[in-house]
This record gives structure tokens, C-alpha cells and sequence, in this order.
């Protein structure tokens, strides 16, 4: 059996500082973040998503957390193809995803900025959040391929929110694309009720590690503002439910991440806290087998979709790229 982290996907964000869950004296940097690493192995820097995360900061946080404890950095949004302002952009360089120069100093910005974790032993994964636009076919797999050169020897991790690759017709040749690469495929807990609802499925398509990361099930996912989208309390019962998933992908790899990112007031630590003590007791032992969404289908190579990109930043709403 593997082993399973627990943790939340921003350890700083506003209304989870706001909320209370950090005690009087531990409110400032360090304050918070040690306190976050008492209870939880591993956070999500989802800062990095919003502006180059900087080495000074990775080194200090390797400095304020225990052995052991692993940071999973959230890709640079231009560097998925995620519209991106200028005024983050390094060296006055435009935000021109397609412009090879540029791309050049971004991959080496961001790889300056993860050294110290990487160095330290302290890189749980890149995550590469794909834009929902970013549909299977071709033109996706030589994005990967071209992702791969450029992350050679980095845990790389890759969610996909476009439901296509891992639909029936779809997900064994997912799997096998993340597996040709290395790249762990990204689990999500999301609402349904959606035309871009991800599916629960759990592959494994590389051995070292498993992710799921826990979205919550709001209605208005797609539609609500920053804070209706992410506004959600799990139940216990919906944490229970996924037990049986969690323990076979434990049982499949090294190392499996469980993170929330149900981020508004304190949901999140509040859910993995739950999660936590639900994986440590026997209450997975009784609850139903429900892991036969992994069974995927030999897809069939149809043709490279055309490229259709939504305009629209994503609002940034964690702030984790303090020092």
C-alpha cells in the first residue's frame, strides 16, 4: 500500500486566513505555514498558476516545513495555453504562448523558481492544469510531447478539464499517452451536473504517483463567481464514497495525493481533516467497491480536433506566493 498525503490546494488563502482556522501568534508567513505543516504532509502552491514562482520563496518554504513534507506547484498558466496578463509577465516579455522565444524564458524562469524544492527533495509534482479547450487528438499529443522534453526528470502530474479524454472511446489511449511520458494522470471530485463535468475516473499511467484533487460539487461551477464556484462543505457520507477509489489507487502506486480545493473560509483543511481520519480508521473496509470507472476502453486515433480558445483570465484567488 502506498502512501496517501492529505492536504488542501492553498495554504494562504484569503478567506481560509480570514476564517480563523489559524491560532492568534501564527497569522504572519512563517507563522502560517508551520502551522499548516503540523497538520497536513503536502499543499498545492497555486500561486505558481498566477505569477513565476520565485526561488527565494521555495527555499524559504523548505526552510519552515519538516522533512518529508512535499510541495505539488501548479504549472505557470502560460505555459498550458491559459490566457495570461502581461503585468505578471517577467522582463516586460509579452504574455504570446505561441512565441518560442518567449516560452523559452518562461520554462527557465519557472524552472529557476522550483530548483530549491526540486533540490531539496521537496517537489511532489508539477501540475499541469489543461484549459478545457485542450481536446484530445493530435494536437494535444504533441503538446505532451513537447511538455515532456521540457520537464525531463520533474514529477509531472496532468489534469485534463476537457471530458473528452477520459470518455469510454477516449481514456485507455489517455493513459497510455501519460504513461509513454511519465506524467501522472489527475483524479477530480466535481459536480455532474455539467457538459465539461470530468468524470470520477481513477487510471494510474505512472507508477511513483496518484492525485485527486477535490473541486467540490458546486452547481455553478461553470458559471458562478470565484466564490460561489468554490463554496462547498463536503459531507462525510461524499468523503466515505471515495474511500474505495483512494485505496486502490494507494494500492497501485508509491505515493497518492488527496487534495481539496473547495478553498472558501476554512472548507478545505476542514474536508481534509475529515478525510484524514476517515483513512486512518476501517470505515473504507465496508463501504462498496465502486472502482470500475478505471476499466477504459481501447480508443480508436481520430482526427486532431480544430483549436477552439476561450478568451478570459481565470481571477487568481490564493496568494501563496508569499515569502
Amino acid at each position: 500500500m502506498g502512501e496517501i498525503l492529505v492536504g488542501t490546494c492553498s495554504w494562504t488563502d484569503r478567506a481560509l486566513v480570514g476564517s480563523g482556522w489559524y491560532p492568534a501568534g501564527r497569522k504572519d508567513a512563517e507563522g502560517r505555514l508551520r502551522h499548516y505543516a503540523e497538520r497536513f504532509p503536502v499543499v498545492e502552491v497555486g500561486s505558481a498558476y498566477y505569477a513565476l514562482p520565485s526561488a527565494r520563496n521555495s527555499l524559504l518554504w523548505t526552510e519552515r516545513t519538516p522533512d518529508g513534507f512535499v510541495f505539488d506547484v501548479k504549472a505557470f498558466s502560460l505555459l498550458t495555453g491559459h490566457p495570461t496578463r502581461d503585468a505578471v509577465m517577467p522582463d516586460g516579455l509579452r504574455a504570446d504562448h505561441r512565441d518560442p522565444k518567449v516560452l523559452d524564458q518562461v520554462w527557465a524562469r519557472f524552472t529557476e523558481g522550483i530548483e530549491p524544492l526540486r533540490a531539496a527533495g521537496r517537489l511532489g509534482s508539477v501540475l499541469f492544469q489543461m484549459p478545457p479547450w485542450f481536446s484530445p487528438g493530435k494536437r494535444g499529443g504533441e503538446f505532451l510531447r513537447e511538455c515532456a522534453e521540457r520537464t525531463e526528470g520533474w514529477p509531472v502530474s496532468v489534469e485534463f478539464r476537457h471530458p473528452g479524454w477520459w470518455r469510454p472511446e477516449w481514456a485507455e489511449a489517455t493513459r497510455a499517452l501519460l504513461t509513454r511520458y511519465d506524467m501522472t494522470a489527475v483524479a477530480v471530485d466535481m459536480t455532474q451536473s455539467l457538459p465539461l463535468s470530468i468524470p470520477p475516473v481513477t487510471p494510474v499511467a505512472a507508477p511513483r504517483l496518484s492525485v485527486v484533487r477535490f473541486h467540490g460539487r458546486s452547481a455553478v461551477w461553470g458559471s458562478g463567481s470565484k466564490e460561489d464556484r468554490f463554496r462547498y462543505d463536503y459531507g462525510e457520507d461524499e468523503l466515505i464514497d471515495w474511500l474505495p477509489r483512494l485505496r486502490s489507487l494507494a494500492g497501485r502506486t508509491e505515493q497518492l495525493h488527496v487534495l481539496f480545493n473547495n478553498c472558501c473560509g476554512a472548507a478545505a483543511v476542514r474536508a481534509a481533516e475529515t478525510m484524514k481520519g476517515l483513512l486512518g480508521g476501517a470505515e473504507w473496509a465496508h463501504t462498496r467497491v465502486c472502482d470500475g470507472a478505471n476499466a477504459a476502453t481501447t480508443a480508436p486515433t481520430p482526427a486532431a480536433p480544430a483549436d477552439t480558445h476561450r478568451a478570459g483570465a481565470q481571477p487568481s484567488r490564493k496568494d501563496d506566493g508569499e515569502p
